[in-house]
């Protein structure tokens, strides 16, 4: 045991939380160094932030019961956090991760240990930085195998692989979003989709030929551990003359279903299989991007990210592409990929969906605009919302603001919205496209159980899929489709035997989709969509669940160490509030 762990296992057996000596599992350490690293890609060198000069950054391996913890050490020249993608961290938000939500930014040459308790998760995960957009290089996977003496709910594979499906960037991205969001103008766009941080040999851009290959043994089965880091689209992936069974989402077993292809949301993992069972040569693996925005947009990310499936042996021929990967606008793929996703609901792995209801609420995502009296590119600049809030950063974290008693920092989110209208028409009031900033928050008492409908809206006539996602707490996800939703037929087809229960899911484009949970995990959980521009414009809110009756029910206590917060004081944008009205609107 290192020094690291000396200390880290002294303090926490001296505050009483060490999870893992009550659950019966193991402890596991890393260290993770961030710090930047030239990379070349697409014939461009930059710096980078990376966690251990690597990119992607290193898989943590543990099992389901285990707690690891990782001491992030910050040698780069600005602030960030991690967060722990899908991982529930039962009454512990401190770990968390999400800046301005549950901690401030971990500083340049200083360091923070997040503890990460499996509790429940198997299958794969992620972590990923979690502020601005350092996230683009800052992941990793996140392995979590079946507790001891325990096995996977399908036969156990010859081998496995971890492919992360990642996005390129030219220049200095962060300092380009801060630019663009000042200024009110569109957020940069990637140049290259890439698989395990290589963007393949099919860019037109580009004479340098950087390729991911894996090779495989004819007649095996594998695991393939998937991870959607694409920062702000969502993809298809295919394997070339390859199905592949898909047996795992989030950190949660599925009942198995074949499939061409997979249509992923940036946030989303899943667990496949597939066998090497081709006559033996050079397959691609390929990701692009698909495009729910109208048919009008035309400046996205046209690439294919290629990586080569090498059969053992010595091959020359020229890899064969998948012929069944979708087209960029391919709605219909999919829709079938999604509409095929099922909880394994057995025995061992049963389901639990709520039933009886306490909260509902009906939550809008929608693109607005906003009024910059102080001036800005247009006189106006897009943002994004939910039910007409678009998240204002506040100037000290929610976690502590709630903690600690601070007024004035956080307001109620609604449970509907102000006005009803035709959300998916083509015509809208001034008062619907404009919004305001404000930072909103709903508060649940511990256990209940949580209806929310999604709508999406075609405000700007910008309707596109807007994945969220939630953090400490999976969903289940009962049912979506087109249109208006419809509280009297649409509940009707809920899936309440065996929906998936996820942890980020897409609302439709011009569509809605309705997920429950029960409010059971004490603390300050976010909630966002998951393409990055969204999130910066606003697309955001907070869920508080209050402690229960008992210890064991109640939110821990703030480790030792949390990252200092900067001395703050109450911005304008605070201060133009009502408070009767429950609103800090600016």
């Amino acid at each position: 045991m290192s020094s690291f762990q000396f200390l880290v296992t002294v303090a926490l057996l001296l505050l009483g939380v060490l999870p893992f000596a009550a659950h019966g599992g193991t402890a596991h350490y890393f260290d993770f160094i961030l710090k930047e690293t030239n990379v070349t890609r697409l014939c461009m060198t930059k710096p980078i932030m990376t966690v251990n000069d690597s990119f992607p950054g290193p898989v943590i391996r543990a099992r389901r019961g285990d707690t690891v913890y990782v001491n992030v050490i910050n040698q780069g020249d600005y602030g960030l956090t991690l967060h722990w993608h899908g991982v529930r961290q039962p009454r512990n938000p401190w770990s968390d991760g999400p800046e301005h939500i549950t901690q401030c930014a971990i500083q340049p040459s200083t360091n923070f240990t997040y503890e990460i308790n499996f509790t429940e998760e198997e299958g794969t995960l992620w972590w990923h930085a979690h502020s601005d957009w350092t996230r683009a290089t800052v992941h990793g996977a996140i392995v979590v195998l079946p507790a001891e003496g325990k096995t996977y709910p399908f036969p156990e594979p010859d081998g496995e692989e971890v492919i992360v499906l990642g996005s390129w960037y030219q220049g200095n991205l962060n300092q380009m979003v801060n630019e663009d969001l000042k200024e009110g103008l569109s957020l940069p766009q990637s140049i290259g989709y890439l698989i395990n941080g290589y963007p393949g040999d099919l860019i037109v851009e580009c004479t340098m030929r950087q390729t991911y290959r894996w090779v495989v043994e004819y007649g095996r089965t594998y695991l393939i551990r998937l991870v959607t880091a694409v920062l702000d689209a969502e993809v298809f992936f295919a394997i070339a003359g390859h199905d592949l069974t898909i047996v795992a989402m989030d950190g949660a077993y599925i009942k198995p279903f074949v499939t061409p292809y997979i249509s992923a949301s940036p946030g989303r993992t899943m667990d496949i299989l597939f066998t090497a069972d081709q006559t033996p040569g050079l397959y691609y693996m390929a990701s692009r991007e698909h495009q729910s925005q109208d048919i009008g947009m035309t400046g996205f990310d046209h690439s294919n990210g290629t990586a080569i499936l090498e059969y053992e042996g010595n091959y020359t021929a020229t890899p064969v592409f998948p012929d069944n990967l979708p087209v960029y606008r391919d709605f219909k793929a999919s829709e079938i990929f999604m509409g095929q996703i099922r909880s394994l609901a057995s025995q061992d792995h049963p389901v639990d969906v709520p039933l009886n209801i306490t909260t509902r609420m009906f939550i809008v995502a929608s693109m607005n605009v906003i009024y910059c009296p102080d001036g800005c590119d247009k006189g106006h600049k897009i943002r994004s919302t939910l039910t007409n809030v678009s998240w204002l950063d506040p100037p000290v974290d929610i976690l502590k603001a709630y903690y600690w008693n601070i007024s004035g920092i956080y307001w109620d989110f609604p449970d509907y919205p102000p006005t009803w209208y035709n959300f998916t028409g083509d015509y809208f009031e001034q008062s619907i496209v404009v919004t305001r900033k404000g930072t909103k928050v709903k508060v649940l008492n511990f256990n209940e159980t949580v209806e929310l409908i999604f709508q999406g809206t075609n405000v700007l006539y910008d309707s596109m899929n807007h994945p969220i996602h939630l953090h400490g707490q999976s969903f289940y996800v009962l049912g979506s489709g087109y249109g208006n939703f419809n509280n009297e037929t649409d509940p009707l087809n809920f899936n309440l035997v065996d929906p998936p229960k996820l942890n980020t899911y897409p609302i439709p484009k011009l569509g809605w989709v309705a997920v429950r949970f029960r409010a059971d995990n004490p603390g300050v959980w976010f909630m966002h969509c998951h393409l990055e521009h969204h999130q910066s414009w606003g697309m955001d809110g907070v869920f508080i669940v209050l402690n229960g009756d008992t210890e064991e029910t109640s939110m821990r206590p703030p480790p030792p160490g949390m990252p200092s917060c900067p001395s703050w004081t109450i911005p304008f944008e605070f201060i133009d509030n009502d408070r009767n009205g429950n609103s800090n609107y600016v």
